[in-house]
């Protein structure tokens, strides 16, 4: 506590421990030098035997004096004038200042103070200047502000506090501001601390009074009977009045702080509208919206914003200035308000996005459902744009088109599926009515637009599968019919073959019939990959190792100007898939990345896990969330065209030259894959490369039972005798074409056997009836006239339950084990095959088990 200044005069400042400052005489010099000159001359005079005593006590003296000011100077009691510290300007502003001044030295004395200092330190007269830790001793709402300023002082650093002095007769008191720092930077001048000491009392008072005004503005503000709110540019909610925080069922606490943002209380595309205004420059917009807001528990209310917001310079605006009205009491009070609350509820929680428009395409009202479509396309805003911005200028004409004839009063004017502008590939339809003819002059139609994008992409990826399945049906059945023509070609160049010698004229041509036959087998197998009919063997595999292996021949492939670059993921998962199938589905996807570098390049391909969280995020269409593993084989070649990238897994389609593909290459992959329950998907960019992304699911091995290893001795392969391919028995041939039937049965004939033909399957009943089903072994095409193998195979069974059975036939084994009874056994036999291929299975199959 101190004590309170008198109203005498302000005390002059004072400087402690510092001798009265005199200004210097430039006379006193001059009648010292004068007197030396002249004492000099006058010795001179007299001789120099007589001057010569004078003259070393002249200089006696002079030493003398010279070294008393020496001594003077070193012990501090003479010091050389600062001029600048004398400069009346300066130290007038330090003497007069209106803040207190002092300066303390190391040991904590006031070497200066100005009279301001004195005034609020107490001090009576210039002897009474005390540091500031005196002043304030004992004052227990001081002393801790004082003790950090000390500790600043001694540490050479500058503090700031504000304490509050109560006064000595119970007065309210003062607010002081304190504040000290170093001298300067110097080591000498740093020994110095400035002290400054300010009276804020006014300063705090005012700055209470706004404070205790702004508290009662904000009070007011928050029981006012209508709702208010600031929405800053990022759509977060800065400040919700109490008001409509308890209509809206939400904790004040929760606002403010990032804990709401304008969608949160909001409902449904509401929140749109608030941010579709445009934004001009520097100007300032108050638009009135009727929406629902959305409370705590998911109730709506209905509303009416007037929603003010203010552009910067740069168009980005502030945030917000919105008042809520409340309408839910007009639904009960006021029938006409009602039907409009209802109205705007209708209007703009509608699923499809209105507007009215003016003759020139403007924007005049419009939904919430319209204001969050156009924010989505190029269009700035819902309102006072022009409507025809949202639609690509491919197709901007035909909407002109049918808002004119709106303008003009016609009625039943045609939808209009138009392509929206925007980043994006978006569709949309657009319904247009022209308004009363009293309305024309602002509005000129009202236009509904329904987004289209998700129907159209269904659509198009249903006729894409429809296609792709038509053609797959239609590879089939003419692989089927084209196996069964190979086969007697295949057979009857079989006989040619055993009836001719290597040295016979005609023996290299009969090769060259079973060369190209072979190649057409091929083909055709490539046609049943695509159909996914073809057999396959699928076996669990890892793919690194299986990659790995390939390496040499993937490298010899795509030759030396193209860098083959194999990444494999690390712990893959297992797959089931068939491994020579597996190896022609990269080997394709390789030939096809080499021709598309014909200058080289880089092909890479990577291996990796992908799980079932990751694969859900994907974009791939058809793709269900699993565990997959993922192959990638990626060139940077041409690329595929854009327009042509959805026809690349068609069979024959290929932008090679004529002779050089089969068009059969990615039609073979893409049936391989999907035959094996995997998914195949392509990026590709022109000019930058392609990219086909192989997804195969992972194999548990817990899904399948292994069967216990049966002993198998191996026999030494030096004597390991030829094949015996003769035998005996009763065999039932069932086959309807008969050219292949024949050359089969003269096959089986030749090697001992006892065939019966039937060219369906009921000759084949009949014929085993007739042998009281006396009947080795049946073999039997799958895909008959009036009764099919599977139903043949079943109607045996009823009579020999142990009946032996072989199933030849174009198509997948899996086509029509499905159609068969659980467990049933039967022999496979794909077409087309050799004599000795059929030999060899019938003779399998008949040895006893």
């Amino acid at each position: 506590m101190i004590a309170e200044p008198d109203h005498d005069p302000a005390p002059q400042p004072f400087a402690a421990h510092e001798p009265a400052r005199r200004n210097g005489s430039i006379v006193l010099v001059l009648l010292v030098a004068f007197a030396i000159v002249a004492v000099a001359v006058a010795l001179m005079t007299i001789g120099r035997s007589q001057a010569q005593p004078y003259i070393l006590g002249l200089l006696a003296l002079l030493a003398m004096v010279g070294l008393f000011n020496l001594f003077a100077f070193a012990a501090g009691i003479i010091r050389f004038a600062d001029r600048a510290a004398d400069d009346p300007v300066m130290s007038r502003i330090a003497d007069h200042a209106y803040d207190g001044l002092a300066v303390t030295d190391s040991r904590g004395h006031v070497v200066y103070s100005n009279a301001a200092y004195l005034a609020l330190t107490g001090a009576a007269t210039a002897q009474d200047a005390r540091p500031v830790e005196r002043v304030f001793i004992g004052n227990p709402d001081v002393s801790e502000a004082v003790f950090r300023l000390l500790k600043a002082a001694r540490e050479g650093k500058r503090q700031q506090e504000e304490v509050r002095i109560a006064g000595s007769d119970g007065s309210q008191g003062r607010w002081l501001r304190m504040r000290v720092r170093p001298l300067g930077a110097s080591k000498r001048e740093a020994k110095y601390a400035v002290w400054s000491i300010a009276d804020i009392t006014r300063d705090r008072e005012r700055q209470e009074d706004v404070f205790q005004e702004l508290q009662h503005a904000i009070e007011y503000l928050d029981h006012a009977p209508c709702g208010f709110f600031s929405v800053n540019a990022g759509g977060d909610l800065v400040y919700v009045n109490a008001t409509l925080a308890n209509w809206l069922d939400h904790d004040l606490a929760e606002i403010g702080n990032g804990g709401l943002k304008l969608t949160d209380i909001v409902s449904g595309d509401g929140a749109s509208l608030l941010t579709s205004i445009v934004a001009v420059p520097g100007e300032v917009k108050t638009e009135v919206f009727d929406i629902d807001l959305r409370m705590r528990g998911g109730k709506t209310m209905p509303v009416r914003l007037y929603h003010k917001l203010a552009f910067g310079a740069d168009g980005v605006p502030g945030a917000s200035r919105t008042l809520v009205i409340s309408r839910a009491r007009d639904e009960h009070s006021d029938p006409q308000r009602a039907a409009e609350v209802r109205f705007m509820r209708f209007f703009d929680h509608t699923p499809m996005a209105i507007a009215t428009v003016d003759r020139a395409g403007e924007v005049v009202r419009a939904n919430a459902r319209y204001a969050k479509l156009a924010q989505g396309l190029n269009s700035e805003g819902a309102s006072g744009k022009s409507i025809f911005r949202a639609v690509n200028p491919r197709d901007r004409h035909l909407l002109i088109a049918a808002i004119n004839q709106a303008a003009e009063g016609q009625g039943d004017i045609a939808p209009v599926e138009a392509l929206l502008d925007g980043p994006k590939e978006r569709w949309g339809q657009f319904f247009v009515t022209a308004v009363e003819e009293n309305e024309r002059e602002t509005e000129a139609a009202i236009v509904y637009l329904l987004e289209t994008t998700e129907r159209r992409t269904l659509e198009n990826q249903i006729n894409q599968s429809q296609k792709m399945d038509m053609v797959g049906q239609l590879a089939g059945g003419i692989a089927h019919d084209f196996n069964n023509v190979l086969s007697a070609i295949m057979m009857a160049n079989d006989f040619l073959l055993n009836a001719h010698k290597p040295t016979d004229p005609s023996f290299q041509d009969i090769m060259q019939i079973k060369q190209n036959a072979t190649r057409a087998a091929t083909l055709v197998r490539q046609l049943l990959a695509f159909s996914r009919r073809q057999t396959l063997r699928p076996q669990v595999l890892d793919l690194g190792d299986a990659l790995s292996d390939l390496t040499m021949l993937l490298r010899r492939l795509i030759g030396e100007k193209v860098k083959l670059d194999l990444v494999h993921g690390r712990d893959l998962w297992p797959v089931k898939v068939d491994v020579s199938q597996f190896e022609q589905v990269i080997v394709n996807l390789a030939v096809n990345a080499r021709d598309a570098m014909p200058d080289g390049g880089k092909l890479t391909v990577r291996t990796a896990n992908v799980t079932t969280e990751e694969s859900g995020q994907l974009a791939y269409k058809g793709m269900p969330a699993a565990d997959y593993v993922r192959i990638d084989v990626a060139d940077t070649g041409t690329g595929i065209p854009a327009d042509i990238v959805d026809k690349i897994f068609e069979p024959f389609f290929s932008t090679k030259e004529v002779g050089k593909g089969t068009g059969l290459g990615l039609s073979t992959v893409y049936g391989i894959v999907k035959q094996t329950g995997g998914f195949v998907y392509v990026d590709s960019e022109a000019d930058k490369g392609t990219s086909f992304h192989i997804f195969l699911p992972r194999h548990h091995a817990e899904q399948e039972v292994q069967p216990e290893p049966a002993a198998v001795k191996a026999a030494p392969e030096e004597t390991k005798p030829r094949a015996d391919l003769t035998g005996q028995g009763t065999i039932l041939l069932v086959e309807d074409e008969e050219g292949l039937r024949s050359l089969n049965a003269r096959g089986l004939r030749s090697r001992g056997y006892s065939v019966i033909e039937a060219s369906n399957g009921i000759e084949a009943m009949e014929a085993l009836e007739e042998k009281n089903g006396a009947v080795d072994l049946v073999v039997s095409d799958v895909v008959m006239p009036e009764m099919d193998g599977p139903t043949l195979l079943r109607e045996m069974r009823i009579r020999n339950p142990n009946l032996k059975i072989i199933f030849v036939s174009g198509y997948a084994e899996e086509a029509f084990d499905k159609s068969l009874p659980e467990n049933e056994q039967f022999a496979f036999l794909a077409k087309p095959f050799a004599l000795s291929a059929l030999i060899a299975k019938v003779k399998e199959t008949m040895a006893p088990s």
